[in-house]
């Protein structure tokens, strides 16, 4: 959202732009086109603009053109060839008669015109915008998979009541499972003086229903798949695809048609993404949204994706630009948290370090060293040989407060 402030012009720069700070202040600072000034500008010059605050920086909109105080107003001069002469006035005694004659309400449309106010014209003083604002597109966030146990639940309900157990611990951590649990329950019927569990009809009777239960389980995960298959998450699809690669599923009938349908839609999917991936980096780059594209970058809809050579130079470009000496230390650190996970790493070399650091800058420059060693040069931090890569930092939880339910007083 925009709002006005007063700015200082300091100096005009090579490219014909001008650099502005905050009237009678240090910060903010920015530059301003000159084409938003007039031909009669100079350093000290104090301008109301239109300005657009983000992460990024500030963007000049438009200069706001003020009315000069000093004209308070235009005077006429007075000629007066003849002598000053008074005017006298008398009113004539308005009669009875008079009053009664002349309508005591104007029509209803005469009313109307004259308690209508005037549609305000705009100015013709004030610019428009020059450059508007790109909008980004907002993309719908995906859904989780969330499959159901209509198979699963099936499958176990066919079995006898004593082979149940058996089968849910096979299918939540397979016959490993199944054997440990019948090592500890062998242990505690040993210490009971009790005769303990033949462990290989167990593991048989486990192996035989485990199949069944696999596929029961994909059936679940790729029915809600395939009930939503425009908005879930590609993760969660490529993961559904992925176990259908399963020998034990593979192997059944009933999976193959499913299995071939998914994974066409995985990749008309992966090739949609891709090509509204790029789009929306090529947007954001065009906007001066650097943080936005950086971020975007490490986050390509397919891995093994090989970011474009073009769009790296000017994202980098951008990047480089940004992390300016003049910046601020939430700037610098915003950009490289998302620039240390992004392909564009290795391009970015800022001219120096900010002017002004605290200790939040150092330890984000300390902990992210050994992805961006060119940059950690700049506060004379040193990489150690085989230093282990950080990862990136978790958002926040936000902690859920449970609150007890009164106890019911006791009748």
């Amino acid at each position: 959202m925009s709002r006005r402030l007063d700015v200082e012009l300091t100096s005009q720069r090579g490219d014909g732009s001008w650099t502005w700070r905050a009237a009678g202040a240090k910060v903010p600072k920015g530059v301003i086109d000159a084409s938003l000034l007039t031909g009669s500008s100079k350093v000290g010059d104090v301008l109301k603009i239109e300005a657009d605050f983000d992460i990024d920086g500030v963007t000049v909109l438009a200069v706001v053109t003020q009315r000069d105080k000093s004209q308070k107003g235009t005077f006429l001069e007075l000629i007066d060839d003849q002598p000053f002469k008074t005017v006298t006035e008398k009113l004539a005694d308005r009669k009875k008669s008079d009053r009664s004659s002349k309508p005591r309400r104007a029509p209803k449309s005469d009313v109307g015109a004259k308690s209508r106010p005037k549609r305000r014209e705009p100015r013709p003083d004030r610019k428009a915008p020059t450059a508007p604002i790109v909008q980004l597109p907002v993309r719908p966030t995906p859904k989780r998979l969330k499959p159901k146990r209509t198979h699963r639940s099936a499958v176990l309900a066919s079995l006898p009541g004593e082979q149940r157990s058996v089968a849910e611990r096979a299918l939540a951590g397979g016959l490993r499972a199944v054997r440990e649990a019948i090592k500890e329950q062998n242990a505690k019927l040993k210490a009971e003086n009790k005769p303990e569990i033949k462990a290989d009809g167990l593991i048989q009777m486990a192996q035989d229903i485990l199949p069944k239960l696999r596929v029961a389980e994909w059936l679940d995960k790729a029915e809600a798949a395939k009930t939503d298959l425009v908005q879930l998450d590609l993760r969660d699809l490529r993961a559904v695809v992925s176990g259908s690669d399963d020998p034990m599923v593979a192997r059944d009938e009933s999976t193959r048609a499913l299995a071939t349908e998914l994974k066409q839609a995985l990749k008309n999917r992966q090739e949609a993404e891709l090509t509204q991936w790029l789009d929306d980096l090529r947007l954001a780059i065009s906007a001066n949204r650097v943080l936005r594209a950086i971020k975007m970058s490490g986050e390509p809809p397919k891995a093994g994706v090989l970011f474009p050579a073009e769009l790296a130079q000017q994202l980098a470009k951008l990047t480089t630009e940004s992390l300016s000496v003049d910046a601020t230390s939430d700037k610098w650190v915003a950009i490289l948290e998302a620039l240390a996970f992004s392909p564009i790493r290795s391009l970015v070399k800022p001219l120096g370090s900010p002017q002004t650091t605290n200790d939040a800058l150092r330890e984000t420059v300390k902990r992210l060293a050994p992805l961006i060693p060119q940059i950690a040069s700049l506060f004379a931090i040193e990489v150690q040989p085989g230093a282990v890569a950080p990862r990136p930092l978790r958002p926040p939880r936000v902690k859920k407060e449970f609150r007890r339910k009164p106890k019911a007083a006791a009748v």
